[in-house]
């Protein structure tokens, strides 16, 4: 479990920013590939990993339903 990355869903976070989707997305690969900052040689895997995390946290907060009805991603978010 990666301990550093907060809940992103309504009531436990009101307003979801990219920033923040981005900032969990990027804990988790660092987690996952056991670097905090990839070698050179790794950096664009590593790049396309935290775009892919990012994208797929996106696309779940947005098709969640929480009590109230309304999704976990506002209207802002790209």
């Amino acid at each position: 479990m990666c301990r550093s990355i907060k809940t992103l869903r309504p009531p436990m976070t009101p307003e979801v920013t990219e920033d923040d989707i981005r900032a969990a997305a990027l804990q988790y690969v660092r987690k996952v590939s056991g670097f905090r900052a990839p070698a050179a040689h790794n950096r664009e895997v590593f790049d396309e990993a935290v775009d892919a995390v990012t994208a797929a946290t996106r696309d779940l907060l947005g098709g969640l339903q929480v009590r109230g009805g309304r999704s976990a991603v506002g209207d802002g978010a790209p």
